[in-house]
C-alpha cells in the first residue's frame, strides 16, 4: 500500500519549476548529481534548489547518499511479472 500511495503522491503532487528543472536534469544525466552540480547546470539559486530536493526527497521522488541526489525510477509495472 505505501509504494501505491507513493506513485499517487508523485502524480498528484504539484511540482513548480524549480521542481521540474531538478527532475528534468537529473534524467538528463542518468547519475547522481551533487547540490551544487544541480545549481551550475540550472542556473539556479542553491538555496531554491535545495529547497526543492527536500520537497522532492519526502515525497519520494529522489533519494540522496552522501550529498548525492538520483532520481528513484518510476514505480508503473510493479505488478506486472
Amino acid at each position: 500500500m505505501k509504494k501505491e500511495n507513493s506513485k499517487l503522491e508523485w502524480l498528484m503532487m504539484k511540482l513548480n519549476k524549480v521542481d521540474e528543472a531538478i527532475v528534468k536534469i537529473l534524467k538528463a544525466e542518468g547519475k547522481e548529481l551533487t547540490l551544487q552540480e544541480i545549481t551550475e547546470k540550472t542556473g539556479l539559486p542553491s538555496k531554491s534548489i535545495f529547497k526543492s530536493l527536500r520537497k522532492l526527497f519526502e515525497n519520494e521522488i529522489i533519494d540522496t547518499n552522501a550529498r548525492k541526489y538520483r532520481l528513484l525510477p518510476e514505480k508503473e509495472s510493479s505488478d506486472k511479472k
